[in-house]
């Protein structure tokens, strides 16, 4: 068909020029919290989790990504790490874990954990020890500054500087026994760890090596953007703080408003992202991993392939954010996002490995942020979707439930949120600005993460099976779950979602080229419609997509094998039995997967 443009041409390979598992595998994140309770208390664990990998396997999932499983506060869900080397109670025990890990492994499925570098929990015995004097043995383990001196940009005897935090306003926060404050880019109970010290280091690439010991394969990295700042530690100087950014960002309508807001967010934290550091940590890192065998894996929670170092010695993978993050997906999107991050990747020493995603725990779900077009509905944008997700070049990552169809839930009442930044945001709201209570809470509400983060819903039953009619899940479930968005009756519908998920799984484990082909657009491409070809060795396959809601014509020079038809009415085949017209109607929101042999 027509003409084409190929990135990512070059092979990436593992040691020794052998593939790897991460980059054959579908990942799939759980958030425990919310996967499944076993124990009927509400609250997701380890049990839970066990009773569900066959329904992992059937998926098609190759390894899962756990986001924080360790004891905690839980005042950031986790991410306020208080032991790095055990596990949080209400998930269940280390023997817990352990069988979780071996019905993994059992199944083929890999175990990749969260791995918090940038900071602890203001609860770790770490920071405990480092907040009581200033010549404690673990004094330098955090990051610590004397209140500004007279004559300082900043208030005298206040913050150091006018940081902001990505949760609150001030980045700064005062220690009476020390008499100096502590630096957190998050929350305030989130003391960032003190990256140029070697003792900080090797402390959490010991607790790195724990679970490695224990078999786990490999970490995702949270915020390593973030590990170093400015060691001069000048003043951002923007006149904005956190909260006063984010009314600039809601208030701007016009393209230049909206630029505008984005280039304050930028200075505000251009001193505290990025800073020359974070590569040497990250070739430590690897330099650990690389101590064991069977291929474990690093993947950084950022989109800067830097962090990739030469392709072989830093960060094994980062995320496509790029895809994620853009306005709505169209072939026009995707192709520029292509040509752009395949052409890094194959421009590094050895050229790197995509990871592509377009949801997780911190962002609105697939099937609400991409769930309307002019066109088309959003079941058949989640089938698009899922298409693209599972033939793109690259590492597919998904989010639990975004296989069944589920759907950001608002949760309507303040006092059911979990979210501490949201309710932050709520007494900011009504405190600082005078904002009413019933108008602060809705703000709250619908920017709160907690509507990412509701249960997954196995059944129609009460609290969508998630957990015993008895209990009180931890979140309010989304309504969604009643009108047949659950695991039991999507499982028996042979046209549902979650099926249409199996089948692009089981292709795509048996399709070389899927799994480590190059990409090449193909053109001219119906308007509307995204086409192209994926190659390895002797075989070639054809991806065409119909974003639009209006019939088109696929004129093909080559001869052709279906391999997987929905043509938009969830007529799904799968099966070497159909020869492909040289001349194919697309229907809208058709998905056309072909081998294709070509001269």
């Amino acid at each position: 068909m027509g003409n084409s443009e190929k990135s990512g041409s070059a092979a990436h390979n593992g040691p020794e020029g052998r593939r790897t598992w991460w980059q054959d595998a579908i990942f799939y994140q759980i958030y425990p919290r919310s996967f499944a309770d076993g124990n009927g208390d509400g609250i997701g664990d380890f049990p839970g989790m066990t009773a569900q990998l066959d329904y992992l396997a059937k998926l098609g999932v190759g390894a899962v990504w756990l986001s924080p499983h360790y004891p905690s506060p839980m005042l950031d869900c986790g991410y306020d790490v208080s032991d790095y080397i055990s596990v949080a109670p209400e998930y269940g025990s280390m023997d817990d874990f352990k069988a979780f890990l071996a019905g993994a492994h059992e199944r083929g499925i890999k175990v990749v954990l969260d791995l918090v570098l940038n900071h602890c929990s203001d609860k770790h015995p770490w920071f405990i020890e480092s907040a009581s004097s200033r010549d404690n043995p673990k004094a330098d383990w955090f990051v610590w500054k004397d209140p500004a001196p007279d004559g300082d940009p900043a208030p005298q005897g206040g913050p150091p500087t006018d940081w902001p935090s990505f949760f609150v306003d001030s980045a700064w926060t005062y220690v009476e026994a020390r008499k100096q404050y502590y630096y957190h880019i998050f929350m305030e109970e989130q003391p960032d760890l003190n990256w140029r010290n070697p003792e900080v280091r090797r402390a959490i690439y010991d607790a790195a090596r724990f679970w490695l010991d224990m078999g786990v394969d490999g970490f995702r990295l949270d915020a390593v953007g973030s590990l170093f700042e400015n060691p001069a530690y000048p003043m951002q100087g923007t006149g904005h703080r956190l909260h006063s950014q984010r009314m600039l960002n809601h208030a701007a309508v016009t393209p230049a408003e909206k630029k505008e807001a984005g280039r304050v967010w930028q200075r505000m934290f251009r001193y505290q992202m990025g800073m020359p550091g974070i590569h040497d940590a990250m070739k430590e890192l690897r330099a650990v991993l690389d101590e064991y065998p069977g291929d474990r894996v690093l993947i950084g929670e950022d989109d800067n392939i830097r962090y990739l170092g030469r392709g072989d010695d830093e960060l094994h993978m980062v995320f496509n954010f790029p895809l994620m993050k853009a306005p709505a997906i169209t072939p026009a999107a995707v192709l520029k996002n292509q040509r752009q991050r395949l052409a890094l990747h194959a421009a590094l020493p050895v050229p790197g490995w995509p990871c592509n995603t377009l949801g997780n725990h911190d962002s609105t779900r697939l099937y609400t942020r991409f769930g309307q077009s002019k066109d088309l509905g959003p079941e058949r944008l989640a089938r698009l979707n899922a298409a693209l997700m599972l033939t793109l070049r690259g590492t597919p990552v998904l989010y639990n439930g975004g296989e069944i169809g589920m759907e950001d839930y608002i949760i309507p009442d303040l006092s059911k949120l979990r979210d501490t930044v949201a309710l932050w945001r709520y007494k900011s709201l009504t405190e600082e600005f005078g904002m009413g209570k019933d108008e602060a809470a809705g703000h709250a509400c619908a920017e709160s993460r907690d509507r990412c983060r509701t249960p997954m819903q196995w059944g129609p039953g009460p609290h969508a099976d998630f957990c015993p009619p008895q209990a009180q899940p931890w979140l309010p479930l989304g309504p969604s779950y009643a009108r047949g968005v659950n695991v039991t009756q999507e499982d028996a519908d042979p046209a549902s979602l979650l099926n249409f998920y199996r089948r692009l799984g089981t292709l795509r484990r048996k399709t070389p080229a899927l799994r480590a082909g190059s990409w090449e657009a193909r053109f001219p491409a119906p308007v509307g419609c995204l086409v192209y070809l994926r190659r390895a060795g002797d075989e070639s396959v054809l991806v065409a997509l119909n974003y639009s809601g209006k019939k088109h014509k696929l004129s093909l020079e080559e001869s052709a094998q279906i391999l997987f038809l929905d043509d938009g009415q969830n007529i799904v085949v799968q099966a070497e039995e159909r020869a492909l017209e040289a001349s194919y109607i697309l229907g809208p929101g058709a998905v056309l997967i072909a081998r294709v042999a070509e001269g």
